[in-house]
């Protein structure tokens, strides 16, 4: 990442690795050349090499440092750290939205690269340095190719019938592990760690003679927890369709009155930070004031479940795009009220805070559902999979931005037919941006419902595998969950 904005800020020093300036009494440019063009897409390739790498990794490992899993407070530990986090991630982006842009707007490119390249150079520094404080667990081998053996062994074990619920040494399981048998959901996966012959399967060293034949208990659960998150999961992916809708709330505010004096407006393209603002300021409330003071008042730690935290999430954004379907056919009444049906250009009498609401409302809804995803995902997949549960509401927004250029192509090809002006044109006066707001509401509410669904059909959370500790009398089986709750039990 701090090479690519080395190279970035390379693209505005050097005067050979850009294109001349235009000329301004032809107002022609020349294109850039090819090792021009080369070089700029290889700043952008490294630098998203490089944020591909760090935003989900750099999320898990700050978990890791605080995760202690036999601490009774540890959920509250890892809610307000994930809260801070997306705080942090939030302000920091309203810096570079604010601080930096202002730096390149008045002092050039070659200041404002500079000074990114330079605090991305300090935070490698900060890095380095304190890296000898970190806990660092040690990497083991691919997942992926872990999830592909338990499918290719579960598949080739098919017609095996399952050992009794006391076999436990039927399930291979590794040396140093405390998993004794798989979980009953998704029991035709429990095929893959069944040994069948322990003198051929079993290795001297305890492990599996050949992976692709037998698999370990852990591996069966890994795969298994995985595609249990993946319905709630895809519960997200509207609500970031939903947030990825920022061109129309520009054009929308670029026709609107934006001023706040009468010197001074906001940017069409700036009202985006009331998104940021609402989230910072939600995470700081709830982590400092509303839950101590509910924990206060009720005399015992209050803590909302994530699911609880994911549903309100969704809830708020139907809301927030039933309010900006509203405000849009406010807008545009009036707009075509005053005669400005053909120039969507002018700026109406309608001041453009009205478009506020929905912004803040979407903050809110990303600060519930975003942080509650990620506190869910790393809560409930296993601690070798951290990386994963911190990537997955990340690639949750990459399928959303893919969706939502979706979603707009289908609706302006069905509304455009026969020559009429689609809901989605570009004079958003003639078209219907409210009429396509309310798809996204319905869209919304429908998603919410099936939410509902797939957060009854997951069940408790922290469903975990059977635990076995070593007794001088042999095995003794015992459930981790109904440890936990025998353990609360006997400490309240």
């Amino acid at each position: 990442m701090l090479q690519g904005m080395i190279l970035l800020w390379l693209t505005a020093m050097v005067t050979e690795s850009k294109p001349p300036t235009c000329d301004l009494l032809t107002q022609r440019c020349r294109s850039p050349t090819a090792a021009q063009m080369s070089l700029l897409i290889c700043s952008f390739v490294l630098i998203s090499i490089g944020a591909g790498g760090v935003r989900p990794c750099s999320l898990a490992f700050g978990a890791d440092q605080l995760d202690r899993r036999d601490n009774p407070k540890n959920d509250r530990v890892l809610e307000s750290f994930f809260g801070w986090y997306y705080a942090s991630a939030a302000i920091s982006v309203l810096i570079a939205l604010t601080g930096i842009v202002y730096i390149q707007d008045h002092l050039g490119y070659r200041v404002g690269f500079g000074v990114s390249a330079v605090l991305m150079l300090l935070s490698v520094l900060v890095f380095f340095i304190a890296s000898p404080l970190y806990l660092k667990l040690n990497p083991s081998k691919s997942l992926l190719t872990g999830f592909l053996q338990v499918m290719v062994v579960a598949y080739k074990n098919r017609n095996l019938t399952f050992p009794l619920p006391d076999s436990t040494g039927s399930y291979h399981h590794r040396r140093d592990s405390n998993i004794a048998a798989p979980t009953h959901k998704l029991r035709f996966l429990n095929k893959a760690c069944i040994i069948k012959n322990p003198g051929q399967d079993i290795a001297s060293d305890g492990s599996a003679s050949n992976p692709w034949s037998l698999c370990a208990v852990e591996q069966v659960e890994e795969l298994k927890a995985l595609i249990k998150v993946l319905p709630l999961w895809s519960t997200g992916i509207i609500m970031s369709i939903n947030l990825s809708q920022n061109s129309f709330p520009v054009l929308q505010a670029s026709s609107m009155d934006r001023h706040l004096t009468t010197k001074f407006q906001i940017p069409a393209g700036s009202y985006g930070m009331f998104n940021i603002i609402s989230l910072a300021l939600w995470v700081i409330l709830y982590d400092r004031a509303i839950l101590p003071m509910a924990s206060k008042l009720k005399g015992k730690p209050v803590r909302f479940s994530v699911k609880l935290r994911m549903g309100i999430g969704l809830f708020l954004t139907c809301l927030a795009m039933a309010v900006s379907a509203v405000v849009e056919n406010a807008r545009r009444r009036k707009a075509i009220r005053e005669g400005f049906l053909n120039n969507p250009h002018t700026v109406l009498n309608m001041s453009a805070l009205w478009l506020v609401p929905q912004f803040c409302l979407n903050g809110l809804a990303e600060a519930f559902t975003a942080i509650g995803q990620t506190e869910f995902f790393y809560s409930e997949l296993p601690k070798s999979m951290s990386s994963i549960a911190a990537a997955l509401f990340g690639l949750g927004l990459a399928v959303a931005n893919l969706l939502a250029s979706v979603v707009v192509r289908i609706i302006d090809n069905i509304t455009s037919r026969g020559g009429k002006e689609g809901w989605v044109s570009s004079n958003i006066n003639k078209g219907r941006i409210d009429s396509y707001y309310w798809v996204l509401t319905i869209l919304s509410v429908i998603n919410l419902l099936y939410y509902f669904v797939c957060a009854w059909a997951y069940g408790p959370c922290g469903d975990k595998p059977t635990k076995v500790t070593r007794a001088r009398n042999g095995l003794r089986i015992e459930e981790l969950a109904n440890l936990g709750t025998k353990e609360m039990k006997g400490k309240a």
